[in-house]
């Protein structure tokens, strides 16, 4: 019988069951066998390749069936703090189905099959990245060492890094992905599965005033705003895993990649990444004030100020100066945000399972899509970050759910003082904060519920060699003592 408990270290950690076939050696079993972790592996170094298939929104329910698997064979299975918050998510994002025919206020009536296509699809992608962060926290230091869990964060920054300057010098670059040939019509037509199947490196939109277009990459993301939440997590993990625990021409290379993420960084016009580096920044400054790392902080301020006078003197300093003065998604954004409290309002429980469109538009209910103008109006509510999604589709109770278990990993993890430890709350906090800016489903969300796992076994390694010390004092103190009694 299979048990959920709580990280316990009093425990030795379980090992899988089934590792090597009776009658057989451990070197022809590892010469036949893919590594444990090799979903894992899947799905971040051939992440690029899932993404250019139309995969992205598909790979992770994909290979959560190897993981679950294989987390079936353990005797137990180690859950996160908190983690019956987001169980009471999971259950929410279920019956939260049964208000998909509900209108909610001042939106349009739901109609057609793709709603609960969409719905079907959000189930499927909580519930496989549930299983994605189980699996990486049961998994023990032999199968998946955390340098090598940091290690694929960072393969994953410099993707996106070289994703970002693709879609910032060739922003017209786009296909249809080979899945679209295969699917049905009614799934391949559905909006939001449309959208997946049209890859694109960059999004163009309207965004400096006196310019009709900018291009503002996304590559290898299907949004420029999941690049820009996803550039700013994968970064805070590839600092840690080149930077700090590299050396050599590993150390090197993260500095220098570093240095290249400035240009599509302040390129993708991305307030809420600019902001969240900031953000990220000062909580690890004070986090080393704290300790006393004095020249640690004033290594990272040379650094910081050193890329900041690069960047002001530079033509990426205009291009950051207009933006922060041009924010023509602040309006739409306020009125978005405003309808979801209202949707939660009417329904606080259960919500209505998925986002809805408004009538007409931030200035006018008479203003929406029509033939001539196909981008006018009809917004859809809850399309403006993670919590607002929540609010409509899951109301009160889910929307407090999720911001309840980051913040419960954050202080159940807040003396790990180690740059892991540190890192993985940056990350948190960036997940906090992203949640009012974003969308976090699929990619987004992935990369925090593995943090959380990687926060939780680094844990579990730091209360063993307390252990392992205490142990080592006791018996110093019993063999010397007889020696004090002579």
């Amino acid at each position: 019988m299979k048990t959920l408990v709580p990280l316990q270290p009093s425990r030795p950690e379980p090992v899988p069951r089934g590792t090597v076939p009776t009658g057989t050696s451990a070197g022809a079993a590892r010469r036949r066998r893919l590594p444990t972790a090799w979903p894992l592996t899947a799905l971040f170094v051939l992440y690029p390749v899932w993404w250019a298939l139309g995969l992205p929104s598909f790979i992770f329910a994909i290979l959560a069936v190897p993981m679950a698997l294989q987390l079936r064979k353990r005797d137990r299975i180690r859950v996160p703090p908190g983690f019956g918050f987001w169980l009471i998510l999971l259950a929410w994002v279920v019956l939260s189905g049964l208000m998909l025919d509900i209108t909610a206020p001042n939106t349009l009536t739901p109609d057609g099959f793709g709603r609960y296509i969409g719905w079907g699809i959000r189930v499927m992608n909580y519930t496989a990245l549930t299983v994605a962060m189980l699996y990486v926290l049961n998994l023990s230091e032999k199968e998946l060492p955390r340098i090598r869990m940091l290690r694929l964060f960072g393969f994953l920054a410099v993707v996106t890094v070289i994703g970002g300057y693709v879609g910032a010098l060739l922003p017209d670059l786009k296909f249809t992905a080979p899945l679209n040939y295969l699917l049905p019509d009614v799934v391949a037509h559905e909006p939001f599965v449309n959208r997946l199947m049209h890859v694109e490196v960059a999004q163009v939109q309207e965004v400096l005033e006196g310019e009709a277009s900018s291009p503002r990459p996304a590559a290898p993301f299907e949004y420029t705003n999941t690049w820009g939440e996803n550039m700013g997590i994968l970064l805070v993990w590839f600092l840690v895993g080149w930077v700090v625990y590299g050396r050599g021409w590993r150390r090197l290379g993260g500095y220098l990649v570093a240095a290249a993420a400035i240009f599509p960084i302040v390129f993708s016009l991305n307030r809420g990444l600019w902001i969240g580096l900031v953000i990220a920044a000062v909580y690890v400054a004070l986090r080393l004030a704290l300790r006393g790392r004095i020249a640690v902080l004033a290594g990272m301020a040379l650094a910081t100020a050193l890329a900041g006078v690069l960047v002001l003197a530079s033509p990426l300093g205009g291009l950051l100066d207009e933006r922060m003065q041009n924010g023509h998604s602040d309006e739409i954004r306020a009125t978005l945000s405003s309808g979801a409290v209202e949707a939660a309002r009417h329904s606080p429980v259960l919500g209505y399972g998925a986002n809805r469109a408004l009538i007409g538009s931030n200035r006018s209910i008479a203003i929406g899509k029509s033939a001539d103008c196909k981008q006018c109006g009809n917004r859809e509510l809850g399309s403006n970050g993670q919590v607002w999604n929540l609010l409509v589709g899951q109301g009160w109770v889910g929307a407090f759910c999720y911001s309840a278990f980051f913040l419960w990993c954050l202080w159940r993890f807040r003396r790990d003082n180690t740059p892991i430890g540190i890192a993985g709350s940056v990350v948190l906090i960036l997940m906090l904060f992203f949640q009012f800016l974003y969308g976090a489903l699929n990619t987004t969300l992935a990369y925090g519920l593995i943090s959380v796992a990687v926060l939780a076994r680094n844990d579990r390694h730091l209360r063993a060699l307390r252990r392992e010390a205490l142990a080592a004092a006791e018996s110093a103190e019993s063999t010397d003592r007889p020696e004090r009694t002579r």
